[in-house]
């Protein structure tokens, strides 16, 4: 059972929520199994004093459904595990005989936590039952190719300083510095040269320039972004100021990503769009009426400023 961390508020929402927490956590790799000792699942391996046995293949059918503190009980101080899993079925016989579940806020509460776990696995089912053809995979890869533009850049970094010293530069020192380079650069100047002679990161230079290869999905700066992505093969961007320099980047290799490496990306995408557009349509045909003209109150207005 997928565990989704999803706030309660209110459905329609939380349809949005589960699902993006569903295609994300089906996108990741299935964590590794717990260790548990090698014994046949139809073997007992606990003793309730109500009479009930316990055998380990019901401890792994418990174990996905547990929070991760108990799953690490489980594995790690078994017997303790059992012993407070056990206490809480005690609280749980009490609680029945006592007819506590009848009772108000308990009946309330189970009722709708049973409803909640429900819509959960529907939710579930829905992503997983959810079918995608090999053709689409390739058509969203066309339609969406831009998505997946990688670029393999060099760099030339020019540092300032607020306060500089004899030897910095000031922030309108390093532009003109910057500036000029470019245009030398696009004059038709060796860009590892220049690399060597002039960029102050250390790590780039030393291997003539060699930035990073880009990908439009990477988590970078978006200024730097901006101006990597509007490169053309063998082309030069102007100065991008970042917090303590400014960057020069050319770019070496523009390509694309091939569909080899981001067909499960794809499909799962896709898979979460043909649920999503399954939720959306029983959302559709939910109708609540309100007889009460008094209920729901008025929502409050803004305060004008």
């Amino acid at each position: 059972m997928l565990e989704l961390k999803i706030s309660l508020d209110v459905m329609k929402t939380l349809s949005i929520l589960v699902f993006t927490s569903v295609g994300a956590l089906w996108a990741q790799s299935a964590p590794p199994p717990p260790v548990f000792p090698d014994i046949p699942g139809d073997k007992v391996i606990a003793h309730f004093e109500d009479g009930v046995d316990f055998t380990m293949a019901d401890l792994k059918d418990l174990y996905p459904v547990l929070p991760p503190a108990l799953q690490n009980a489980a594995v790690k101080d078994p017997a303790e595990f059992f012993h407070e899993y056990a206490v809480m079925r005690k609280y749980m016989q009490m609680a029945e005989k006592d007819k506590l579940d009848e009772q108000t806020p308990y009946k309330q509460a189970l009722a709708f936590n049973r409803a909640f776990i429900l819509w959960q696995a529907v939710l579930d089912r829905a992503f997983r039952d959810a079918t995608v053809e090999p053709a689409e995979v390739v058509n969203y890869y066309d339609r969406n190719k831009e998505k997946y533009k990688q670029v393999r850049v060099k760099a030339i970094y020019i540092s300032f300083s607020d306060a500089p010293s004899v030897t910095d530069l000031t922030e309108d020192q390093a532009l003109a510095k910057a500036t000029k380079l470019v245009g030398e650069i696009r004059g038709g100047a060796d860009f590892v040269k220049l690399v060597k002679e002039n960029s102050q990161d250390e790590t780039s230079r030393a291997k003539d320039g060699d930035f990073a290869t880009l990908h439009v999905g990477d988590n970078i700066p978006d200024a730097i972004k901006a101006a990597v992505f509007a490169l053309k093969q063998g082309e030069t961007s102007d100065p991008v100021r970042q917090a303590r320099g400014f960057y020069i980047f050319r770019a070496d290799e523009v390509s694309y990503r091939p569909l080899s490496q981001v067909r499960d990306q794809i499909f799962t995408t896709l898979k979460t769009q043909h649920a999503q557009q399954w939720v959306g349509q029983i959302d559709r045909e939910i109708k609540v009426e309100f007889p009460n003209p008094a209920f729901p109150p008025p929502k409050p207005q803004p305060a004008a400023k």
